[in-house]
């Protein structure tokens, strides 16, 4: 149990090591504020028990200096925490977005985009009190034991021991009894929350159809039933941590209790004493509660680590091939499914795609056409058989070369609500504008562009939404076509267009696509469409079509 609570913090922490030296520098700034604190607090009460005495006390200097150094060391500790803080959660979310790429390079796959999100976001900033609410307490905590023993040793062996157990309990037993605990009471919170992200995300993107479908009550009954869900969770975590905090108050009276029992002790000492002793039980007063942050810190950080470190389904190899000259494409006796004990998308499948060709596979809904698109591009891989690259196996290629040579535009083409300049870069990052212009005239869309009032910068809005279905497939043809792979694979080119728009939109294709090798997959042909061969996908094989 505790080391499946505390793995995944260290791994975590393990991934800051980059910015060590901002959590290390934030950390000695606030153990020097904790040190200014407590002389602080020892020479006020020292001041304070001379004048109730009748003492006649100049202000000490350390009472100056240490109440200057406080309010500063503090300010500082602000701002080199709360820094190194930011900069370890950016560093973490760069991180995650890296091992999420890699691992479905694909798309997400079987993962659903509110749950991502959710990990991305409300996960990774559940971490940020792992540094601020109990790295940073426990060091101080640690710091605290030394001067409470100086405070209360001196005069009563007791009453320090006894002070220093109650301390120990509240600064290191509680928290940790708390992070075990709340362990099962967090993983439950952060799965219902992301399952409640999931439902609000569905809902809304599926607003039109709710609508239409009158479904508005039952949509509404499910998100209210995940909210619940994560009220309960949420509910068990308070109370667990309140219930600590009540433990922790009750510590500290019995600590402060054995302080003023001390015997032959002078006055002053006493006093200085229950100063010391009120501001280190101060400092480590929300331990217990940071045992609970700790634990659901700990379900957030085994959540992140699971999608961020999933294996990718294709590995390039130890020592990757050469790539070869040729560009020509073939699948030879291939067999795949997605899963492995799904049904088999392809048993033994052939296609040979000479260099220059344009090659046309035909099929209905869930034949496996997109399925032609993935392994080409090495997003999977297949079970039996090899696609080959030149007459290279691609399996021996590493996966970025093999799609520097493959360019591809997807039946749901994403655009990026960004500028339509940064939506074209994304085919090639160093295109400059002569290069941009040049392939929105080759989709036959520059005109249009022209028009607008910001030209390049132009705002795309989400999901394209400021452009119509054939002006978004025509950006997104640009796109693909200021790629200079020499192989250009089509899934479903025209999906969405209206007749005339998909005529128009081929008739582009055909002059603009010269000298690239071609495989459009789509369901039908419109007769527009200039092809050297087409074949037809059924039952996982493939069979020569006539047009």
């Amino acid at each position: 149990m505790t080391d499946s609570v505390l793995a995944p913090l260290l791994r975590v922490i393990l991934i800051w090591r980059r910015q060590a030296p901002a959590i290390v520098f934030g950390a000695l700034v606030a153990l020097a504020s904790l040190a200014a604190g407590i002389a602080l607090m020892a020479a006020a009460g020292h001041y304070i028990a001379a004048a109730a005495l009748g003492i006649t006390l100049a202000v000490p200097v350390a009472l100056e200096v240490t109440g200057v150094a406080r309010v500063v060391l503090r300010y500082l500790e602000r701002l080199t925490t709360h820094d190194a803080t930011f900069r370890a959660l950016a560093a973490l979310r760069l991180w995650f977005y890296r091992g999420l790429a890699r691992s479905a390079a694909g798309g997400l796959g079987f993962r659903r985009s509110g749950d991502v999100l959710a990990r991305l976001v409300n996960d990774i900033e559940a971490l940020d009190g792992v540094l601020l609410r109990l790295l940073i307490p426990l060091l101080g905590a640690a710091m605290l034991v030394p001067a409470l023993l100086v405070a209360v040793g001196r005069d009563d062996d007791t009453a320090a021991a006894l002070v220093l157990v109650l301390f120990a309990v509240v600064a290191f037993v509680m928290p940790w009894r708390a992070m075990l605990a709340a362990r099962a009471a967090a993983a439950d919170e952060t799965e219902a929350g992301g399952a409640l992200r999931v439902s609000v995300l569905d809902t809304l993107t599926g607003l039109r159809e709710i609508k239409v479908y009158e479904a508005e009550g039952r949509m509404l009954a499910g998100v209210q039933w995940q909210e619940s869900r994560l009220f309960r969770a949420e509910r068990d975590l308070a109370a667990r941590g309140g219930a600590l905090q009540g433990l922790a108050f009750l510590a500290t009276q019995a600590a402060l209790l054995a302080v003023l029992l001390i015997h032959g002790a002078n006055p002053v000492a006493v006093v200085v004493a229950v100063f010391v002793v009120v501001a280190a039980f101060e400092v480590v007063g929300g331990m217990p509660r940071a045992g609970v942050t700790a634990g659901r810190a700990s379900a957030a950080a085994s959540r992140v680590l699971q999608a961020a470190e999933a294996e990718p389904r294709v590995r390039d190899p130890a020592r990757p091939a050469p790539m070869p000259g040729s560009n020509a494409l073939a699948f030879e006796h291939v067999a795949f499914r997605w899963t492995p004990e799904g049904q088999a998308v392809f048993e033994d499948l052939s296609l040979d795609i000479p260099a220059g060709s344009r090659i046309a596979v035909l099929g209905p809904s869930g034949a496996g056409k997109s399925t032609l698109a993935a392994l080409a591009l090495k997003l999977v891989s297949p079970d039996e058989g090899q696609i080959r690259l030149g007459g290279t196996d691609i399996a021996t290629l590493r996966s970025a070369d093999v799609r520097r040579r493959i360019a591809w535009l997807s039946q749901t083409t994403h655009l990026f609500a960004d500028t339509i300049r940064n939506n074209l870069l994304i085919g090639r990052d160093d295109a400059d504008d002569d290069a941009l212009w040049a392939a929105l005239e080759a989709a036959r869309i520059a005109d249009m562009v022209r028009a607008l009032p910001d030209g390049l910068e132009a705002w795309v809005g989400e999901q394209g939404s400021q452009f119509s279905g054939g002006q978004g497939r025509r950006l997104a043809l640009a796109r693909t076509l200021l790629s200079p792979a020499p192989i250009l694979i089509l899934d479903e080119p025209c999906s969405g267009l209206d007749l005339e728009t998909e005529r128009a939109f081929l008739a582009t294709l055909n002059n603009t696509l010269e000298g690239r090798t071609v495989l459009m997959i789509t369901h039908r042909l419109t007769g527009v469409e200039r092809l050297d061969r087409v074949y037809r996908l059924q039952n996982g094989r493939l069979t020569p079509a006539a047009r």
